[in-house]
């Protein structure tokens, strides 16, 4: 786990890109990252060029399934 400074894609304004903490929790794909943001797990991309993770907190929110022994 990695706290870092990312771009937090719901802190956005306009066409400005805006910096907040949050935590990297583990890869889960190739630039595919479990990110969280606020106490949410989302999807975050590292863009090599910006050296910065960027999170999506607003469209790669990551909900967590119904158990299946509760169906």
């Amino acid at each position: 786990m990695e706290k870092c400074q990312c771009y937090i894609h719901s802190l956005k304004q306009g066409e400005t890109h805006v910096l907040g903490e949050a935590t990297i929790l583990k890869r889960i794909g190739d630039n595919d990252y479990l990110a969280e943001y606020n106490g949410v797990k989302c999807h975050a991309i590292f863009n090599p060029f910006a050296g910065r993770y960027f999170v999506d907190d607003v469209y790669g929110v990551i909900r967590s399934s119904p158990d299946r022994d509760s169906r």
